[in-house]
């Protein structure tokens, strides 16, 4: 399954130095789990919780689920020690916090390639300053022959650094949002919504997922379990639209259709571009069955 195919419509953050919800973990429906050092534990316990992250993904047991460890800065007295855990533990990433310029990329890349990482090793980054808005094309750009693959939504930051009010059609950060998706598009690169705070208020995190997803997110990180399944269905292409992408496959490869630029697939007017949006549509139908078979 290649990375950019690979589902994560949920992406749940997880305590690290919380041993009992990492063990609970193992049986949550989510593509993704994010082993949290950073703002999930306290000063006094970064040290522990990170032996207790090694022992968890070195215990395994997680399945299919794709397992990333978010780290705390590099220029914290834990960074440089929490990567090289991350780097060996056989996690698929590290999340890399507070990353404002191509400069933080490239001395991340450079931690990695000195901590021995693997081939395939993934760097995912936090966007959550309002320096790494305005960087936001060349924070992409730098993805270029690097590991970074993965952008990740901090917007409870953002609100704090904009002094933005957090108000339910989050207008004071529509702006960020379209320009890290923008700058992903562009890029090659995943983009993974933020978190939504109110736990109770389901009606609306739903509405926050649809948002997301309209505004081209392929996911949401998420703070709860009970978050995961309104993501995992919103996030996922819906059944009319699987088979409206493999009419206009069947549509394009039909040998009658040959060198047409514009066909008419159920009633709407689909060219070549829409092509390419079909075939991604159902290799992410094929890979969530995957998953959960």
């Amino acid at each position: 399954m290649s990375s950019l195919h690979r589902p994560r419509r949920s992406c749940l953050y997880m305590p690290g130095a919380n041993a009992r919800a990492q063990e609970k973990a193992r049986d949550l429906p989510a593509d993704t789990l994010i082993l949290d050092l950073e703002d999930a534990v306290a000063p006094e316990a970064k040290e522990d919780a990170r032996g207790a992250v090694a022992a968890a993904l070195a215990a395994g047991g997680y399945g299919k689920r794709e397992m990333v460890v978010r780290m705390n800065g590099l220029d914290t007295e834990w960074g440089r020690a929490d990567l090289a855990m991350a780097a060996a533990s056989g996690a698929a990433a590290v999340l890399a916090p507070k990353v404002t310029s191509a400069r933080d990329v490239e001395r991340l890349e450079a931690a990695l390639k000195s901590a021995g990482a693997p081939e395939g090793f993934a760097l995912w980054i936090m966007i959550e300053t309002p320096l790494a808005i305005l960087n936001i094309r060349e924070i992409a750009a730098a993805s270029i022959g690097s590991p970074l693959t993965t952008f990740v939504m901090g917007t409870n930051d953002l609100a704090k650094d904009y002094r933005a009010r957090m108000t339910p059609d989050r207008l004071a950060f529509q702006a960020a949002l379209q320009l890290s998706v923008a700058a992903a598009r562009a890029y090659g690169l995943v983009a993974i919504d933020g978190v939504y705070n109110d736990i109770k208020n389901e009606d609306g995190f739903r509405a926050e997922c649809e948002q997301g997803r309209d505004l081209g997110f392929d996911g949401k990180t998420l703070i709860h379990p009970s978050q995961l399944e309104d993501a995992n269905r919103i996030f996922a292409p819906s059944g009319h639209d699987v088979e409206q992408a493999k009419a206009v496959i069947e549509a394009f490869a039909d040998p009658a259709n040959a060198g047409k630029g514009v066909l008419k697939v159920n009633g709407k007017m689909t060219e070549l571009l829409h092509l390419e949006e079909a075939r991604r549509i159902v290799a992410m139908d094929e890979a969530i069955r995957a998953l959960a078979g």
